[in-house]
């Protein structure tokens, strides 16, 4: 039987991930605990797996059915004694105004587990009550179970909040004093992924889960009555390789297209660029996004990578890159007044920092010209970047939602490489890595 809990926000900023990244943290000591992400989010899930050691993963209702919704939940809950879902924004936001879809409340939903809700109470007392009472009142198929009240200024400031949550009629499982210390830092990509392994702040989080009864929080959990554990992914023997960057410059990716890769009998092997290491020998390289713009220098250094991936392409081998690993198959990339070489199988050029752009979800159909896909697929863009484009450009997808690379348009092409600046989830689609293998065999 999969157990589970959602933990839920009022909104954004109210201190979710800092929260549920310490109560992660706090019931591995004695649990096994699976973390799970609410959209299209990949720093979030580093901090899960630095709090449990286990692969967080995203579960998100615009990419992907229902039904692999769950399906994913029960997949990566094997062996866990509690999954823990960190939502995304308030309770009820999703892609649209109109609907759930995509949103935390759906995803409660399509797991049957409840929810506890994170507040923000700075200033408030017997308004939290109402903000509760709100919540609890929108949907009633919602099982919000419990609430944690986040940046309680004193010990006054908690007797109020003691005597006004009594006419919300709900569990109050914890009220975490405010401290600055403990937030969780931003940069403009997101949360800093750096900060996943640094231990002083994953303790000051843990610590932020001492006043939540956590005995209190297992009880409330509950969940599907199943033991299904069915593989979500197409299993097939090709006996390729492929070779994936994994560190600060390229850590992007949805666990669920590496493991897509793996169940066709695809080998991988990571690798670490920043670290000097060479482009390993490899039948697909998957070059994902991350921090790029933050390490140019070093990365321009380890011409090994740019030429391997320059010479793999002219050799007509599968290369694949999003995002920022998109950026590093252009020509160049500008930051400020320095222009750093790339692989250069693209006439592209980028400047970063440059127009922002995202989150925003992606519905994109494969042109003529992709030669690695071939039916519609789902993701998501968010970049800090502008691209300048060759003449000659060559594209792989139209984009039937979301925001375009050009003018309706994204993926490059060239020969069998193919760099979006979109993130497709495998799981969007049918048997994802088919045309991959068929392209290498």
């Amino acid at each position: 039987m999969m157990r589970g809990v959602v933990i839920a926000g009022t909104g954004s900023g109210v201190g979710k991930t800092a929260i549920a990244t310490g109560l992660m943290r706090k019931l591995s000591r004695r649990k096994t605990v699976q973390g799970f992400k609410v959209g299209p989010d990949f720093i979030d899930p580093i901090y899960h797996r630095s709090a449990t050691q286990r692969y967080s993963r995203n579960l998100d209702s615009f990419m992907m059915p229902k039904k692999t919704v769950r399906d994913v939940a029960i997949y990566g809950s094997r062996g866990a004694d509690i999954s823990i879902v960190e939502g995304v924004r308030g309770l009820y936001e999703g892609a649209s105004g109109k609907n759930e879809t995509g949103s935390t409340a759906e995803i409660a939903k399509i797991l049957g587990f409840p929810v506890v809700l994170v507040l923000d109470s700075t200033s408030l007392s017997r308004s939290a009550a109402a903000i509760v009472n709100g919540f609890k009142a929108y949907d009633r198929e919602i099982d919000i179970a419990g609430v944690i009240l986040n940046n309680v200024s004193g010990s006054q400031h908690e007797t109020k909040l003691k005597d006004a949550m009594k006419s919300a009629d709900i569990n109050v499982l914890g009220m975490v004093r405010k401290d600055p210390e403990s937030k969780i830092p931003l940069r403009r990509l997101g949360l800093n992924t750096e900060a996943a392994f640094n231990k002083e702040k994953m303790d000051r989080v843990e610590g932020m889960a001492d006043s939540i009864d956590t005995d209190q929080l297992m009880d409330i959990c509950y969940g599907p009555d199943t033991d299904e554990e069915r593989s979500p992914y197409k299993i097939r023997d090709s006996g390729l390789t492929a070779a994936i960057p994994m560190d600060d410059a390229f850590c992007f990716y949805y666990r669920e297209n590496i493991e897509c890769l793996a169940a066709s009998g695809i080998k991988i092997e990571y690798f670490s660029p920043l670290k000097g290491d060479p482009l390993p020998d490899a039948d697909i390289y998957y070059i994902g996004g991350g921090h790029p713009e933050l390490h140019l220098e070093k990365l321009s250094e380890n011409r090994d990578f740019y030429q391997g991936l320059k010479t793999a392409h002219e050799d007509n081998k599968v290369i694949i890159g999003e995002c920022g690993g998109t950026i590093s198959l252009c020509r160049s990339i500008r930051s400020g007044d320095k222009v750093y070489k790339a692989a250069g199988i693209f006439s592209a050029e980028f400047d970063t920092p440059g127009e922002r752009s995202g989150p925003s979800y992606v519905v994109a159909r494969p042109t003529k010209e992709c030669g690695l896909f071939d039916k519609v697929v789902r993701g998501h863009v968010y970049y800090y970047s502008t691209m300048n484009l060759g003449s000659e450009s060559r594209f792989g997808f139209d984009v039937l939602r979301g925001t375009s690379l050009w003018l309706g348009k994204d993926g490059l092409v060239s020969k069998n490489t193919l760099g979006t600046c979109m993130y497709q989830h495998a799981l969007s689609t049918e048997d994802w890595a088919e045309k991959i293998v068929e392209r290498c065999e």
